[in-house]
């Protein structure tokens, strides 16, 4: 093995294992130093040089936070997106016959609510109002 591979091998090394124990706290974060180290270790195997080795690094790490950033703004809108369903559902309890709690959740829509049957109901209705719908027991 020549001394370039086992040095392009040791830094591949070294930092894909710097990526799951240092605990980047983005994905843009984690890309930036998986890219360093995979971008120094293809520099150097192709230029065999420092000056290789640290263009590889930045154009590495670069990329690898372009792709992680991507990643967190996906992450992001699903977390929005999750935030407006929640924003737009209420939860009644209704209250049984035997003292058991049945929870019906209803959608928000204009300035009605829609069952989870696809009724509609033009204001919130009550416990009592849902369990004669044919919620609960």
């Amino acid at each position: 093995m020549t001394k370039s591979l086992i040095t392009v091998l040791t830094v591949v090394v070294v930092s894909f294992g710097l990526a799951f124990f240092v605990g980047c706290e983005s994905d843009a974060q984690t890309g930036a130093l998986i890219g360093t180290g995979a971008g120094a270790g293809i520099g150097q195997a192709i230029g065999r040089d420092t000056e290789s080795t640290l263009i590889g690094a930045g154009v590495g790490a670069a990329a690898g936070y372009m792709i992680g950033n991507e990643s967190d703004k996906k992450k992001a809108a699903a977390d929005r997106d999750e935030i407006r369903r929640q924003m737009n559902t209420v939860t009644v309890n209704v209250v049984n016959s035997n003292g058991s709690i049945t929870p019906v959740t209803l959608r928000r829509q204009g300035t009605g609510y829609i069952g989870p049957r696809g009724e509609y109901y033009s204001q919130l209705p009550t416990s009592e109002q849902l369990r004669q719908a044919g919620y609960g027991l």
